[in-house]
Parts: structure tokens; sequence; C-alpha cells
């Protein structure tokens, strides 16, 4: 497969599983600053948000202070952020256009209908349909997307190339969620198993589509140590860390070429570490720490990715 074609798939699905993965990250938030808390509490948290992406920069060149109306705005409209959802669905639409001979009809018809849907979606049309409604439509239509892909197209490298962006970006930012969210609900946390303690913890687990699935495996308390077991090294989990790169590495070996031998083995080596990892290990080390070392090797996995398939970066 050419490298163009390769790149423009494998970009069309991150940005469509970036935005997925966004608005979970916003969800959340917003769903925790229902709860009663100080204003400081729910700043920090936004805030929290922010700095996980690496934007606390663009934001604050953009707005004079951090509120959920302008962390909202930043994350969902603003044209000038490269993460905002309607940059991403309009970057996923793009990059399926270029390529649109190799996609299916019906993946470039629900990749461009949600585009046409963002694009034409108001500030004033948000505040009417409301936060929790607007998120829900974008996972929806992320999940469409991915739907789609599995049940019309060919199974070979293109689709390959697609799942390994999904996964890619799938597995960084369900480290993003974990690590923020694990920072400022252990210390604030009540004693573990109050009313206020579950309700933040389940809202963590749902930012994830994982509260049910929680339930069934655990069939316990909400604890900090099996959350973070679940979204870590839960293999059978499907936005769990683990199975993020066990789908990254099959898919890798799949396409290799005379150049990717290196690319491929870290992949395994990562994905061994999940699969055979326990969590008294990781809480006792610090879980911060080690999401930040997964999410530095997720990257350098992805840089070489680019390097061995993709068109290079000029």
């Amino acid at each position: 497969m050419l490298s163009r074609t390769a790149d423009h798939l494998y970009w069309m699905a991150r940005y469509m599983e970036r935005a997925e993965n966004i608005a979970r990250m916003l969800d959340v938030n917003y769903r925790m600053s229902l709860m009663p808390q100080s204003q400081v509490q729910e700043d920090q948290a936004w805030a929290a948000t922010l700095r996980i992406m690496a934007l606390e920069g663009a934001f604050h060149e953009r707005y004079a202070e951090i509120t959920a109306d302008n962390v909202l705005d930043f994350m969902i409209f603003d044209e000038s952020n490269p993460s905002s959802i309607r940059r991403c669905l309009l970057a996923a639409r793009e990059n399926a256009h270029a390529v649109r001979g190799t996609l299916t009809s019906e993946l470039w018809e629900t990749t461009n209908g949600t585009w046409l849907k963002m694009r034409d979606f108001t500030r004033e049309e948000f505040q009417d349909v409301g936060a929790g409604e607007f998120f829900e439509w974008v996972k929806y239509r992320s999940h469409l997307s991915r739907g789609v892909t599995i049940g019309t197209m060919l199974q070979d490298d293109a689709l390959r190339f697609i799942r390994i962006g999904t996964f890619l970006e799938r597995a960084d930012n369900t480290a993003r969620i974990l690590d923020v969210k694990y920072q400022i609900l252990l210390p604030a946390g009540e004693v573990e198993g109050g009313a206020a303690d579950y309700y933040q913890w389940s809202a963590l687990l749902r930012s994830v589509s994982a509260f049910e699935v929680y339930r069934k495996v655990y069939r316990d308390l909400i604890t900090p140590a099996r959350v973070a077991e679940l979204m870590l090294l839960r293999v059978d989990m499907p936005r769990s860390m683990a199975r993020c790169l066990k789908e990254v590495y099959s898919n890798l070996q799949r396409i290799r070429n005379a150049q990717s031998a290196e690319t491929e083995r870290q992949a395994g080596e990562l994905e061994a570490q999940l699969r055979f990892g326990r969590i008294e290990d990781i809480v006792r080390g610090g879980l911060h720490t080690y999401t930040m070392r997964l999410l530095d090797r997720v990257q350098e996995l992805g840089n070489r990715i680019a390097d061995d398939f993709l068109v290079p970066v000029s």
C-alpha cells in the first residue's frame, strides 16, 4: 500500500477516535461538576483536563480564566484548537476524502455525514440540547463509524492501518483519562465506599463505558486499584491499555515490512508488559509514574509507525 494512502487511513481513524475520547473526557468532568464540591475543586478538575492534554498554554492564549463554559467552548468548537471536537471531525473527514476510493461508500457517507452535522452545530444548539446529549452523539457517531468500518471494509492492509490508528489513539487517551482522574479523586475522595466516592469513581468508569463491565468482573465496591487494573491490565476490557496494545501489535504483525522489525518488537514488548503486569506492583511504584511512562512509549511507538509506514513529516 502507498504510504500516503496508509497515512490518510491511519489519521482518519485516529481523529475519529480522538473526538470520541475528548467527548468522554469532557463528559466525566461535566458529570462530576454536578456533584457537591467547591468552586475551586471544580475549576481544578477542568484545569487538569487541559493539563493532561498539554493544552493549558493554548487555552490561556484565548481565554482569561478556566471555567466550565470556557473549557467546553475551547474543546468543542474552537477552530484554533487542533484537538477540539470540531477540528478532529473535520480532519477525519478530510483524510477520508483523500482516500475516498479506498473506503466503502457506507464508511465515507458516515464520516462525511458526521462532519456535516458538526459543521452546522452551533453553540446555541449546544445550550439547548445539553452537554450530556451532545457527548452521547459524538460517541454514537464514532461507534457507528467503527461498526461500518468492520462491517463493510475488506480485511486487508487498509483495514489494518485503520485499526492501528484507532487503538493507538485509544491507548493514549485511556492512560490520560485514568491518570488525571486518579490524581484528582484519590486524595479528594471520602472514606472508601462513601457516597461521593462511589459516584465519582462510577463517573470515571462510565466515561470509558466500563461501569457494567466493572460490576460483572469484580462484583464488589468500586476501589481505585481495581479501576486502575480494569483500565490498564484487563485484556478483555475493550478500552483497556492491554487490549489496545494487543490490537496494535496484532495488526503490526500483518503489515510488517523490511524496516519495521524493531517497531514490532517494541509493540510486542509493551503488550507483554501489560498482559503480565500486576496492579499491586504498579500502585506500589506509583500509578502516575507508570502511566506517564506508558504515554511516552505509546508516543514513541506512534513515531516509529510513522517512520516505517507513513508519509514522513516535513
